[in-house]
């Protein structure tokens, strides 16, 4: 995510805890009729993640594999909607119940191999808990559909004054009515139940229905465009490749959809297809930061090994909001919309959207890497790196600084998981030369990328690949309470 380019004023320390909201004003439709479970405090206790930063979330043992989700948009620009979702899941540890996040529209049903089961929807707390027939187990593989309608719920961003999760653009003027996700760090439970962390990516068939006139663009590769019944489209993306849930992409806008050559930068030099949605009238000055995609795509691909997708591009939205990696489409702002935040964005598909983090106080291990591909991709243009350098060492020692583990939320997006995080790989790489360092960066994402990864991991994996003396380099940039030295040759 971009957040530096983000001019809105940071919200006070007192909104930094979880204020979890839904409405369930505009329901249409009514719940099926099955057993609720007892209150929660009846429950056998499903033991969450243990997120050191946001300890509510996810389910300890719980493995989703797949979201098979029917979505629909009926009024684009506001808040409701409705949909169908179905869950592969497994497990690692007997589940007695599934506890997914969800803060967002009221439930209808809830299903069990097709069965009905008895649920708890507590939107305040943002979980929805199931009770199976029996516990699900190691090994075993269950489907669980979840069917709900109704306004999407509300979690105030960590330290902007907006919300993350279900976006919603009212139509004004000329601009007709859109929606988006943007859900770093834990929105994609404001619509949709999940297990909302990123050490539990899954792939997603995303399948969503809207009005007459109106696209809709996901994550993956586009597989159908149809008719729907009432006049509509029904649009289905597959995202093959497993992502984690905050990374997820719906957009629903008047779009022209702008396909570009694709780019023989894919897993064994496979074509990855090439594709930007702009809204209706998105002026030229917008739209031609976008034609340097294909050239990031190359010069990134060339620092840290195959693109991870088998699509990439951006979705540009018109609201002042951050950037975001959401994977294979970038969610870019008219106002973000220039060279340095799309290779930021895109150096994200690798760190962020391939190689997961296990603990959101590693995020760093997501941003100061993407900022570090904005100085590669300065380097391959001909700028001079030293600057760069120089000009984040100059931003650090004016900014608090700490170790590169985050501590708490407000910690999450400041100057030190994106500056300091680059200036710490910048540590690592002036210790070796320029073909040992992107032997490192391309096999950190090689050997890695199956499994979600800690602080712990890069520095034992940078002792390892590099030696002695990247590895305590890198150690001091990461434990220091103070900014190390400025690093150099």
């Amino acid at each position: 995510m971009t957040r530096f380019t983000f001019s809105l004023v940071r919200r006070s320390s007192s909104l930094l805890a979880l204020a979890l909201l839904a409405g369930t004003q505009g329901q249409t439709a009514t719940p099926t009729a099955v057993p609720t479970l007892p209150p929660p405090s009846a429950l056998i206790t499903a033991q969450p993640i243990g997120d050191s930063i946001f300890p509510a979330l996810g389910q300890a043992g719980l493995d989703v594999l797949n979201y098979d989700l029917d979505l629909f948009v009926d009024r684009p620009g506001r808040s409701e909607l409705r949909g169908t979702v179905v869950l592969t899941v497994t497990a690692t540890r007997p589940l007695p119940v599934l506890s997914l996040d969800f803060l967002g529209p009221q439930v209808l049903d809830v299903r069990w191999e097709g069965l009905p089961a008895p649920y708890c929807h507590d939107q305040t707390a943002g979980k929805l808990t199931i009770q199976p027939p029996q516990p699900l187990r190691p090994g075993t593989l269950a489907r669980v559909t979840v069917r709900f309608a109704g306004k999407a719920g509300v979690r105030p961003d960590p330290d902007l004054p907006i919300d993350v999760g279900w976006q919603a653009v009212p139509a004004q003027g000329d601009r007709v009515g859109a929606n988006f996700t943007l859900s770093e760090p834990d929105g994609t439970r404001t619509f949709l139940p999940v297990n909302d962390h990123p050490s539990d990516p899954a792939t997603f068939t995303t399948r969503v229905t809207v009005p007459a006139g109106y696209t809709a663009a996901a994550s993956g590769v586009e597989r159908a465009e149809v008719a729907a019944p009432d006049g509509g489209r029904t649009f289905t993306f597959e995202q093959t490749q497993p992502i984690p849930t905050y990374t997820l992409a719906i957009h629903v806008n008047q779009f022209e959809r702008v396909d570009a050559a694709a780019v023989p930068v894919g897993v064994a030099g496979s074509d990855v297809l090439r594709r930007d949605y702009f809204p209706i009238g998105t002026q030229a000055d917008t739209r031609a930061a976008y034609t340097s995609t294909g050239e990031i795509l190359k010069v990134l691909a060339e620092w840290f090994g195959p693109y991870p997708f088998s699509a990439y591009g951006s979705a540009i939205v018109t609201p002042r909001v951050p950037a975001l990696e959401t994977a294979t489409l970038s969610t870019m702002p008219v106002t973000s919309s220039n060279t340095r935040v799309l290779v930021h964005e895109t150096a994200h598909q690798w760190f962020g959207d391939q190689l997961t983090l296990a603990d959101w106080s590693e995020v760093w291990l997501n941003e100061g890497f993407a900022t570090y591909a904005e100085l590669l991709w300065a380097q391959a243009q001909g700028e001079a790196g030293e600057e760069i350098v120089r000009g984040w060492y100059a931003r650090a020692g004016r900014s608090q600084t700490r170790p590169l583990v985050a501590t708490s939320e407000a910690q999450l997006f400041d100057t030190t998981a994106y500056i300091r995080g680059a200036l710490a790989l910048h540590a690592v790489r002036v210790t070796v030369d320029d073909a040992a360092f992107k032997g490192y960066l391309r096999g950190w994402v090689a050997g890695f990328h199956n499994r979600p990864v800690t602080t712990a991991d890069l520095l034992a994996y940078t002792r390892t690949r590099l030696g002695a003396t990247a590895g305590a380099a890198l150690r001091l940039w990461a434990e220091s309470p103070e900014l190390p030295p400025f690093p150099q040759r």
